[in-house]
């Protein structure tokens, strides 16, 4: 495990593994770069120090005295190893010389769940943001050793400590009790307070990485590493798209021997640069770019671009190291560079042909290629880019922050990002759902191909392929996920030009035909409805249309009609409010081209207006109309695609959040210790023995159908005889079971309706037999009465974490293919949603007047998943296969859990990469 090693420690009384990293580099809120780390014997003097340089009155709010034998007491308890019910973290300068935060939570070391909280900040970083970077982390490591509570003694009139409290955005209760103020903070609390506490979070690292960044994207000082006297060289090429685009702050150059290079002076080292700057952008070959970058990092500067490629993974090691070390942001290496088109900074810095526009759309990409594309569609169609960064190969700035970024950026009025991976998801969901709310997202889903299965064992891990991870991300995080390039391009103008549409019902009008079928065509494909007009409006548009024309909908004009005659008859369909769009299907006649008439009128009703011309857009163009433009598209396809996308967004900022509800009957005590007793047994994991699997799921209230386990024939006909009373026409079912089975249906291991003690012997007999030493035994239930068959489990995705899947269940669920994922934990939303969205949803809701299904079992099943997953993360694949659903209930027939060893993860907890 890079960066971290693996702790056993110690919580009420059982055993967790839990994360425990050598190091953690964060930011501080001025944007500052800070080390975290559990602190050694050889941080004693460093947090002695800490303390002998705090001021009088710092030392009596922290000690309630002054002397220095609490300063002492404090740096040896912090730097002794590990002990049950304590733990520290220390904040370092980022270069690791100087102690600059001291946390502590302290048990009495009995198994209590509460511990006391105590901090320390060095009097130079107070005010910055440090405690309640300190704070953050512990809360996360003790509540992952079996801390509940966290108390604080403070003097009352310690307000900076009872600020930092209050802003965490955990409830904190406060007692007086002999002039001192207790602070209790629950770490376990409600789901509601818990969202809080992450929105509190992720404002807090909102803020520090936009301040963290400004050094790169708005630099005072920019010099350039790499540009020679090669007038065709990567360097001689940035250095004249800086200089072309007018960057406002000073420029130099780094150069070994020159004194100028392209009339910029040039100097041999950073530090003898006449002004540190803010901004180094590197074009030096790969086996210089260590040692610049550290140069760089020594001699104060604040941010690097690194266009180089061909790095060994020795040389990728230094350059990071450098970075954390000295504190800087880095973007690349191998990228085309980045650019800020706000005229107060005018830069520049990619040495692509392409140079971005001034305008709204922030862009992110990793390909350089594709980087240049997609500057050229956006200042061809007039969107202009605000931001655009090339992120290359991420070893920093990533596309979180970039959606950080413009989202503070009132200049951008849309992120687009065409990234091959996220290195957070999680956080990436969060960061674009609040950035969403503002303005689009959107982004191309790559890694949709089938050779992006991973081999796995269950039916859920198998249904969850990248396409249905990826997709499960993009919807709960609203992000517009488009097929192809070009297809962001289209929804890029026609978000950038158009309202959005307030539903799915689209009129096509246009003047030929055939046209117009295919255009009708294309948006019912897309997820559009294509609803026939009233009577009234039918009647107004024969009225002003010539005879002949069709005026339903689609509507024909007929070739002769004029541009005028169509614009009036646009907006008598809009002002009908029978549709929540238009699209206009329009071919030039010997008459005249009507498109003419459409641009010289309101490029902008209340409603979507948009246009397939063939002969007027190689792919899609932003024609100028009065007061706006109107988005014309080559093809039907296109633009019926970009509507629906239009569409989705509209849907989904209507849409409530959500909310996850609370579960009674949860005992994640229970769970975690099955599961650790489980790990200790079976160090490589693996699949859990019947009894075990249902404890598990007991735990979280998921109750399996009544079963028995059978080793052999007798003992399968005793067994049979309790269970039989309970069955479907007193039937039984037997299963085979053994750790190496993981699909029963695969080797014949299943045997229905059986009755009588002749039936089940000959039937587990039969099964030993023909499936041999795989075979521990057999699985008795009582034969379940007639539902609809389902399927709900849990996979544990490696970039995206735990997900839960639901769809059509049995031994068809490879066959239908009907698998839905959400990412966890779900909301009430996204549960409701799993169930509408999938293809036994009319079965579920009652199909030709059936009664309908007991969905809110299901949808609760669906939550304590969703919830087991998150709380116990060594849970790699669950799988309720079939989960018979009826009018009186949910019924778990079959269940498979396999777990693995894995430490425990917050993918909230502010961490640069």
């Amino acid at each position: 495990m890079s960066g971290a090693n693996r702790a056993r420690v110690e919580g009420n009384g059982t055993m967790h593994e839990v994360d425990t990293p050598h190091a953690i580099w964060a930011l501080a809120a001025d944007g500052e770069t800070v080390l975290l780390r559990r602190p050694g014997p050889e941080d004693r003097d460093r947090v002695l120090a800490m303390h002998r340089a705090m001021s009088a009155e710092n030392l009596y709010l922290r000690f309630f005295g002054v002397s220095e034998s609490a300063a002492r007491a404090t740096a040896e308890r912090v730097s002794r190893p590990g002990r049950p019910g304590y733990g520290a973290l220390i904040a370092l300068t980022p270069d690791g010389d100087a102690v600059v935060g001291v946390v502590e939570y302290n048990g009495d070391g009995s198994g209590s769940d509460e511990a006391e909280l105590a901090l320390a900040v060095a009097d130079a970083w107070q005010g910055r943001g440090i405690g309640t970077l300190l704070i953050e982390h512990v809360v996360t490591m003790a509540r992952a050793n079996g801390v509940r509570t966290l108390v604080a003694d403070l003097l009352p009139w310690n307000r900076p400590m009872l600020r930092v409290l209050e802003d965490m955005g955990m409830p904190v209760r406060n007692r007086l009790v002999s002039g001192v103020l207790s602070c209790a903070i629950p770490l376990d609390g409600d789901i509601p307070t818990i969202e809080r506490y992450l929105t509190a979070v992720a404002r807090r690292e909102a803020l520090a990485d936009v301040a963290s960044l400004v050094p790169l994207f708005a630099p005072r000082s920019v010099a350039i590493a790499g540009a020679g006297r090669r007038v065709d060289s990567v360097g001689r090429a940035l250095l004249h798209n800086i200089k072309a685009a007018g960057y406002t702050g000073s420029l130099s150059v780094l150069h070994p021997t020159a004194a100028e290079v392209d009339g910029v002076l040039a100097f041999p080292t950073p530090d003898l640069l006449p002004e540190i700057p803010d901004l180094v952008v590197v074009a030096v070959p790969a086996d210089r770019v260590p040692d610049l970058v550290e140069d760089c990092g020594r001699a104060g500067v604040r941010a690097v671009v690194v266009v180089t490629s061909g790095g060994t993974p020795e040389q990728a090691a230094r350059v990071h190291a450098s970075i954390r070390r000295h504190g800087m942001r880095m973007v690349g290496p191998n990228c085309l560079g980045i650019a800020q088109t706000d005229p107060a900074t005018a830069l520049n810095a990619t040495f692509g042909w392409a140079v971005p526009a001034p305008g709204g759309a922030g862009v992110a990409v990793q390909s350089g290629g594709v980087g240049i594309a997609l500057i050229e569609q956006l200042n061809r169609l007039g969107i202009g880019v605000s931001t655009f960064a090339s992120l290359g190969d991420k070893y920093d700035v990533s596309g979180n922050d970039m959606l950080q970024w413009w989202q503070a950026d009132p200049r951008t009025t849309m992120a687009i990002l065409h990234l091959e991976s996220f290195g957070n998801p999680r956080k990436f969901s969060r960061i674009a759902r609040t950035v969403g709310r503002a303005k689009p997202v959107l982004t191309v889903d790559a890694g949709r191909s089938a050779a992006g299965r991973r081999a796995a064992g269950s039916h859920t891990a198998a249904a969850v392929t990248p396409t249905v991870a990826r997709g499960a991300l993009f919807r709960q995080a609203g992000v517009t996920a488009v097929q192809t390039l070009g297809d962001l391009v289209a929804v890029a103008a026609l978000l950038h030009a158009q309202p959005l549409p307030d539903g799915a019902s689209v009129a096509v009008i246009g003047n030929a035909g055939g046209a117009g079928v295919l255009a009708a065509d294309a948006c019912v494909d897309a997820g559009l409805a294509v609803p026939r007009f009233g009577p009234d409006l039918e009647a107004d548009l024969r009225a002003l249309l010539p005879a002949g024309a069709a005026c339903a909908n689609p509507v024909d004009t007929t070739a002769t009609v004029d541009g005028e005659i169509l614009r009036r008859c646009v907006d008598r369909v809009l002002a009908a409010g029978h549709v929540d769009a238009v699209v206009l299907a329009l071919a030039p006649t010997a008459l005249g081209d009507p498109l003419g008439d459409i641009l010289a009128g309101p490029a902008v009703r209340e409603r979507p207006v948009l246009v397939i011309a063939p002969e007027r857009a190689a792919s899609v163009e932003l024609l100028p109309a009065v007061d706006g433009a109107v988005p014309v598209y080559n093809d039907a396809r296109t633009a019926a695609v970009a509507l629906a996308h239009a569409y989705e967004r509209s849907m989904w900022l209507t849409r409530p959040r959500g909310t996850v509800p609370p579960l009674p009957d949860v005992d994640r005590g229970a769970a975690r210790a099955l599961v650790a007793d489980h790990l200790t047994r079976e160090p490589d994991g693996g699949w859990l023995p019947p009894r075990e699997c249902a404890r598990l799921l007991g735990a979280y209230g998921i109750e399996v159908s009544p079963w028995r386990q059978a080793f052999d024939a007798d003992e399968a006909v005793a067994l049979a005889r309790e269970l039989a009373p309970l069955g479907a026409y007193g039937a039984v079912v037997l299963k085979a079971y053994g750790p190496h089975i993981v699909h029963k249906s695969d080797v014949g291991g299943v045997r229905l309706r059986l009755v009588g003690d002749d039936a089940v012997r000959e039937a587990f007999t039969d099964l030993a037999r023909r499936i041999g030493a795989l075979m521990e035994s057999v699985v008795i239930q009582p034969m379940a009465a007639s539902g609809v068959e389902l399927i709900a489990g849990v996979t544990q995705d490696e970039v995206l974490g735990p997900l839960v899947l639901f769809g059509l269940g049995g031994v068809t669920t490879d066959v239908l293919g009907d698998h839905g994922a959400r990412l966890t934990p779900l909301t009430d939303l996204d549960a409701h949603t799993l169930l509408a969205g999938s293809r036994g949803a009319p079965l579920l809701y009652g199909h030709r007047g059936a009664s309908p299904t007991d969905t809110a079992g299901i949808e609760n099943i669906l939550h304590r998943l969703s919830r087991l997953a998150d709380d116990v993360p060594q849970l790699a694949e669950a799988d309720l296969n079939p989960l018979v659903a009826r009018p009186d209930g949910v019924t778990v027939l079959d269940a498979r859990i396999r777990l693995a060893p894995r430490p425990g993860h917050d993918p909230y907890l502010r961490r640069l990469r």
